[in-house]
């Protein structure tokens, strides 16, 4: 099945909860993509994840684009969603855009990404036709803004996180990540909500989950409490690595069976 922005809004009228895995490659959006995740988002968490930067700020929409691309050609089924970078929306309607625009031209996703209560941005987007996908308490591309790597909306902070989704939800978004925010704050904006809350350190309430795919696979060399590792790849990718180093030394690979007579 097809899934699109629709097909979420129905998944929560019926109580259906849903995944989301980040991906930035073909072959891993082939693999998510045929195992049944519903949405995959090419996450400006590349930056850290693929290109060794510190953290989500340098990526460039360029860059964004080229991992849309091998993502939106790669999967069949599940909604592509594409992180607008750090950069290319915060100074106007007319600049978000124009970026989207750029995004949604030549990678193919179906939808974008923007953090925070960019409420013009996300009027002027869904306008356009472009559908949006919201996404508030810690913002990544905001680290330096919030002091660091810290949980939101606990204290009087809650409120100000609740009326942000309000807002999002009416300026049109189909979505809103909620992101490093206590449990009960979650539980409280997804009642609230008509359109879906996708949950990454935000308890169990919320209607879909996110993880970080090299989280989620255990390839990250550290691990955030609020993520599974559902596997140690990185652990058998090392030691498929010795085995071959191994081999090789020895002498044994290339066998007569791997070799042309």
């Amino acid at each position: 099945m097809k899934i699109r922005t629709q097909t979420l809004r129905d998944f929560k009228a019926q109580g259906q909860k849903f995944s989301v895995l980040t991906s930035y490659d073909a072959l891993t959006a082939e693999i998510f993509d045929a195992s049944g995740i519903e949405v995959l988002l090419v996450g400006d968490s590349a930056s850290n994840t693929v290109l060794a930067n510190d953290g989500t700020i340098p990526i460039t929409l360029s860059e964004m684009i080229a991992f849309g691309k091998a993502v939106a050609r790669s999967a069949r089924n599940a909604l592509v969603v594409l992180d607008l970078p750090f950069g290319s929306y915060e100074i106007s309607a007319e600049q978000a855009l124009e970026s989207a625009i750029t995004a949604m031209k030549q990678t193919g996703v179906a939808a974008v990404k923007l953090e925070g209560a960019k409420l013009e941005q996300i009027k002027a987007l869904v306008g356009a036709g472009i559908p949006v996908m919201g996404h508030v308490g810690f913002t990544p591309q905001s680290v330096h803004a919030l002091g660091g790597f810290k949980v939101q909306g606990r204290g009087e902070g809650a409120e100000d996180i609740y009326e942000q989704c309000l807002a999002i939800e009416k300026a049109g978004a189909f979505a809103i990540v909620l992101e490093m925010v206590p449990a009960d704050l979650a539980q409280r904006i997804t009642k609230a909500l008509t359109i879906p809350t996708i949950g990454i350190g935000a308890g169990n309430a919320t209607d879909a989950q996110v993880l970080v795919w090299t989280d989620f696979a255990g390839l990250s060399s550290k691990i955030p409490k609020f993520a599974k590792q559902y596997l140690n790849l990185r652990e058998q990718l090392g030691e498929a690595a010795k085995n071959y180093r191994d081999e090789i030394r020895s002498g044994s690979f290339p066998s007569d069976e791997q070799s042309f007579s």
